[in-house]
């Protein structure tokens, strides 16, 4: 099966570093990186055994690093092109769907990376949390910066407040993604549940950054000629 699964991503073009790191980022996701096990994340990846693993990570702490870079590297160049982008982009309704919209394709095909940032910030190790730091704090800062130009509702010293919020509200829905399902009895990751989470999420950001959206279209009822929101 294991075999399997490297044939099949190698035909896609797929290479056998990526095939690591996706391994990587589920099982770290899951299980931390005391509790995931290289063994498995090998058999995962498709490779004939552990060895074959360590030749393209030296040891299990440069995986988990890369894994982690991986993963939020893309995200903070979707924000750092937010931050360069013109103000006018950056302050109406349609340039923020465009940044959500990339945001939440990127983690519709990463599911388990706000899990695996959740896991970084809780874990005891301090090497763990310093790596987490190093690649977590550039993304921060970046972040309010994009804030600074972007939030006028907010007073300066509410803005981390306001960036741990959108923070939440954006991957903390990945990132519960499996109490959410034992709540509502229902695949929080299918197609038809992150589309509705990105209309909530389109409409609840562009509120909290004081983003004036557009108006909510309305048509008139078939039934009783009255108007009703749809």
């Amino acid at each position: 099966m294991a075999r399997r699964v490297a044939v099949t991503a190698q035909r896609s073009g797929i290479s056998t570093r990526d095939l690591i790191l996706g391994a990587a980022e589920r099982r770290f996701a899951e299980r931390g990186f005391t509790g995931a096990s290289v063994r498995e994340i090998a058999a995962d990846a498709g490779l004939k055994n552990q060895a074959s693993l360590y030749n393209h990570f030296r040891n299990k702490r440069a995986l988990y690093e890369a894994t982690l870079a991986r993963g939020i590297e893309p995200i903070a160049h979707l924000v750092a092109a937010r931050d360069h982008a013109p103000a006018a982009s950056r302050l109406d309704q349609h340039g923020l769907d465009a940044f959500l919209d990339r945001v939440l394709d990127y983690l519709q095909q990463h599911p388990h990376l706000p899990r695996l940032i959740q896991r970084a910030g809780l874990d005891d190790g301090r090497y763990l949390r310093n790596a987490a730091s190093r690649l977590l704090r550039p993304l921060y800062a970046q972040g309010m910066r994009v804030l600074e130009g972007t939030s006028a509702a907010w007073e300066p010293a509410q803005l981390p407040q306001l960036a741990a919020g959108l923070y939440h509200l954006i991957f903390g829905y990945f990132a519960n993604a499996g109490l959410l399902q034992t709540v509502v009895q229902g695949d929080p990751l299918s197609g038809v549940a992150v589309a509705r989470q990105r209309r909530f999420l389109k409409t609840a950001v562009a509120q909290l950054l004081g983003v004036n959206a557009p108006p909510r279209r309305t048509k008139r009822s078939r039934h009783n000629g009255k108007e009703g929101a749809i």
